[in-house]
């Protein structure tokens, strides 16, 4: 935490960090007057909120339905065929996108040209990209994530169940009124701490399915800084614009919680 303060000064290696001259904010407005800044907040928030608008969800429904199967033999299966991809690393998950997309080879382009469509360079397409990583980050992590609300499934009383089943609730009510308020906490729970990472998407799979085809829609502040700040070793500046996205995620992360104490019974403090 202490060597944050890289961003308030101009880092010379022989110096250190501590001898280094103070410089104030000037890391910072180089990174605010950078014409392509508001391009690069721009597809950041574009792709953080794609991601948790329609990743967010999922692992809920994924645990509702998980929680509905009687067949216990299935009901394995479908965890563990949907936990399993979790486990991929990004480098080996971004070489089987690229294998499953590829313009001639690709699986996709292959059922394409079976139902007599033109082959579409999936990754070459800006228009795809974002697309591309959410629904892929989704696949890999929604059943991981299942399995935190599958927990909280466990956890409700089995008194409720037998209430509503005497009461003559279908599964659909069941759901909404015993299943839904039961893991309601952990959901703010989660909702609050995916939030609280809008501005920290995952740096390495952005960059690796990122090319000059695409760098319009996939240029985001953590590959800018990499490439700008790291490559170069400008560490005062690529230290600036971190703190400038924990500041971003540190807003955000007490307004949601804020938001959650006064419109639920559930926050992290």
């Amino acid at each position: 935490m202490l060597n944050a303060v890289l961003a308030f000064k101009d880092y010379n290696v022989i110096k250190g960090i501590w001898g280094s001259p103070w410089v104030g904010l000037k890391n910072f407005k180089l990174f605010f007057d950078n014409p392509i800044f508001w391009s690069l907040l721009k597809n950041t928030l574009l792709l953080s909120g794609y991601l948790l608008l329609a990743g967010f969800p999922v692992p809920i429904l994924l645990a509702l339905m998980l929680n509905e199967v009687r067949g216990g033999r299935f009901k394995r299966i479908v965890q563990l065929v949907s936990f399993a991809p979790y486990f991929i690393s990004t480098v080996v998950m971004v070489s089987i996108i690229m294998l499953f997309l590829a313009p001639r080879l690709g699986f996709a382009n292959l059922a394409l040209n079976a139902l007599g469509m033109e082959s579409v360079n999936f990754l070459g397409e800006p228009g795809y990209f974002r697309s591309i990583y959410v629904w892929s980050d989704i696949w890999q992590t929604a059943g991981y994530t299942a399995v935190i609300y599958l927990a909280a499934l466990a956890g409700i009383d089995p008194t409720l169940y037998e209430a509503a089943k005497v009461d003559g609730a279908s599964r659909f009510q069941k759901i909404r009124h015993v299943d839904l308020p039961g893991i309601m906490p952990t959901i703010v729970i989660v909702l609050i701490l995916n939030v609280g990472n809008v501005m920290a998407l995952g740096f390495e799979k952005v960059y690796l399915l990122q090319n000059p085809l695409n760098i319009v829609n996939s240029e985001i502040i953590a590959t800018y800084v990499y490439s700008i700040g790291l490559l170069n070793a400008n560490y005062s500046f690529a230290t600036a614009v971190g703190l400038f996205n924990s500041f971003v995620n540190l807003i955000l992360l007490v307004l949601v919680n804020s938001l959650a104490k006064r419109f639920s019974s559930s926050s992290i403090w």
